[in-house]
């Protein structure tokens, strides 16, 4: 198996791509925490019963899922895709 030690270009590369899914990551949240911030004001201020809840429930699970994919994504090193990537033009090699 050929290994190759990343150049700098390739290293600051892939420290883009985690630096960008981490910025998704926060950019979400901050949107998150300040719209439901803005209903749950919204909904107190009208007296209403707490409707505010439901979207709260529904992004959260959604931000929830991204918080996931990006936490995975950042503690598998490589993604899948250069992983497979890596593993096809190896048996492509020995071919």
């Amino acid at each position: 198996m050929n290994i190759t030690t990343p150049n700098e270009q390739e290293l600051r590369e892939q420290a883009k791509k985690r630096v960008d899914m981490k910025m998704g990551f926060l950019v979400h949240l901050t949107v998150f925490l300040a719209v439901n911030l803005g209903l749950f004001a919204l909904n107190s201020l009208t007296g209403s019963p707490r409707w505010h809840v439901f979207p709260l429930w529904g992004w959260g699970l959604g931000l929830a899922i991204h918080g996931l994919v990006t936490l995975l994504a950042l503690m598998s090193g490589g993604g899948l895709r250069e992983r497979m990537m890596a593993a096809e033009l190896e048996r492509l090699r020995r071919q």
